[in-house]
Order: structure tokens, then C-alpha cells, then sequence
């Protein structure tokens, strides 16, 4: 059996484009997975978009620029999302359909998370950082390669990466911790994580005391690392995710990963999403 996909997009998240929360639920049911969780996107952090970022972007996104000259993502429709959720429940009885969000940097928003939280009770809530501070902008993490030494732009995630675990406990899965690492530029050399390693592994020890779970993250380019790092630093349970933004990429890569997740020690617990250490 392939473990629950816990950090699913659809329609609802902003930048889901292909997203369908009802073609995901059909997707899942017919690859056996026994649970889908749809973590949509909640981002509270106004980007900074240089000028040719701008003109580069479709209308769509260029509307979404504010008076100020930054990006402001779309307000979460929470009551869309729930009767999206609850219609598709209805119709695919046989499967764990979670309701969730993903908090993008909750630390820096924590009224706004609080309010979020405190008006649906989601099932499954994910913590992940997308940006860094640069003076007095935020960068989305993928274009801070632009302008910044690729190392001084990984070492800076995961100093804020660590500041978010030991700051706020809204969350119960660290997301996508090699996110940097997706957009390493070509021009830095091969992808390092290892050069990395005492950095992840203080952010993951800080986890670990809290005894959240780790997302492996199947879109990630060092998911497999950092479980081996996970379990050396105590860590004891892990979530799956395929970060699906369509219903195409769901449980992408699944048979690997719960094929390295026992290799680690990590089995299907009392619930059927999480996978927790023996």
C-alpha cells in the first residue's frame, strides 16, 4: 500500500493552475492511496518582484501586484475550500479525504495564522518557508539566486528555517526543508547538500525536540538525506508529499520513498498518514 499524500494543491491554492481537487480525489482512489490531504497554500508575505520579474509574469499574476509594487498572493477562500472538501468526501466515501493549509513563514504572520486557524478546524497543517528577508524586502527563496551567492542564500533559509521551528508551534509537518535546493543555480556546481549539513541538521534537531514530523518531500533533490539526517538527529515520525500542484504528479515517487522510509525504521502508524519510527 503507498502511504497518504499529505501536501496536495488544488484549484484552491493560487498558483495550482491545473489544480482539481475532485480529479486528485479520483486519482488517489484509483492508485490505491488510502489518504490525500489538500495543504493549500496560505501566503502572507508581500514579494518583492524586480521589474523584469514583472513583465516576465502572466496577467494573471501581474494583477496581483499591490499599490506598493509587491506581489500579494489571494486571500485563502476558506468557505470555497470547505464545501469543495466536504462534496468530495461525499462522493468518495471510501477515501480519507484531510482538509489542511500550508502556512508560508507563519512566524512572521502569527495574528493572521491564529485567525485562519481559529475558523476551520483543518486536519493537517504544514509549515513551510518560501522567502527570505533582504533589508527591507522579501524574496521569494528561487529568485534570491539572482542576486545572492547561492550558499549565503541556503545558509540564510535555514537560519530563518530554524527560527521558524524554535518560534511557532501552528504547525505539525516542516515542510519541504531542501525547498533552496530545487532552484541551486547550474553556474554554483552540482547540488551539495552535504555542504549543508550542520545547518540542516540544527534545524531538524530542533524539530525533533518538539516531536513534529518531517515532510519527505518527493519533489525535493535531497528528500533521501535528509531522512537519514532525520532519524541520526531523532526524529520519529515522517508525513509524504508530492507537493501535487495537478492531479497528475499525486504520490509521485511514492514506492521509493516508502521503500527508503523503512530502510530508515519508519512504519505505518495508528493513523494512515503518518509514518513513525519503531
Amino acid at each position: 500500500m503507498l502511504p497518504a499524500d499529505s501536501h496536495v494543491h488544488s484549484q484552491w491554492s493560487w498558483d495550482a493552475l491545473s489544480g482539481s481537487m475532485e480529479d486528485s480525489c479520483r486519482r488517489a482512489d484509483a492508485l490505491g492511496v488510502p489518504a490525500i490531504a489538500f495543504t493549500e497554500h496560505v501566503d502572507l508575505t508581500p514579494w518583492t518582484i524586480p521589474p523584469e520579474g514583472i513583465a516576465a509574469m502572466p496577467a494573471r499574476y501581474r494583477a496581483m501586484i499591490g499599490d506598493d509594487g509587491r506581489f500579494h498572493a489571494p486571500a485563502f477562500d476558506v468557505a470555497g475550500y470547505a464545501e469543495a472538501i466536504d462534496r468530495c468526501r461525499s462522493r468518495y466515501p471510501q477515501l480519507r479525504i484531510m482538509s489542511g493549509a500550508e502556512l508560508g513563514e507563519p512566524h512572521w504572520h502569527p495574528a493572521q495564522v491564529r485567525s485562519l486557524l481559529d475558523g476551520y478546524p483543518f486536519d493537517r497543517i504544514i509549515g513551510s518557508l518560501h522567502s527570505l528577508v533582504d533589508g527591507s524586502a522579501f524574496l521569494v527563496v528561487d529568485r534570491a539566486f539572482g542576486t545572492h551567492d547561492a550558499d549565503h542564500v541556503v545558509r540564510g533559509y535555514l537560519n530563518e528555517a530554524l527560527r521558524m521551528v524554535e518560534s511557532t508551534d501552528v504547525f505539525e509537518i516542516l515542510g519541504h526543508l531542501d525547498y533552496p535546493l530545487r532552484a541551486w543555480p547550474a553556474s554554483a556546481g552540482p547540488v551539495a547538500p552535504d555542504r549543508f549539513e550542520e545547518q540542516f541538521r540544527a534545524v531538524l534537531k530542533a524539530l525533533a525536540a518538539t516531536d513534529r514530523a518531517l515532510e519527505i518531500n518527493t519533489r525535493g533533490p535531497a528528500a533521501y538525506t535528509l531522512l537519514t539526517w532525520w532519524r541520526d538527529c531523532g526524529g520519529r515520525s515522517v508525513s509524504f508529499g508530492s507537493d501535487a500542484h495537478d492531479p497528475a504528479d499525486l504520490a509521485r515517487d511514492f514506492v521509493t520513498a516508502a521503500q527508503c522510509a523503512e530502510a530508515a525504521g519508519f512504519r505505518p502508524g495508528h493513523s494512515d498518514d503518518l509514518w513513525r519510527r519503531q
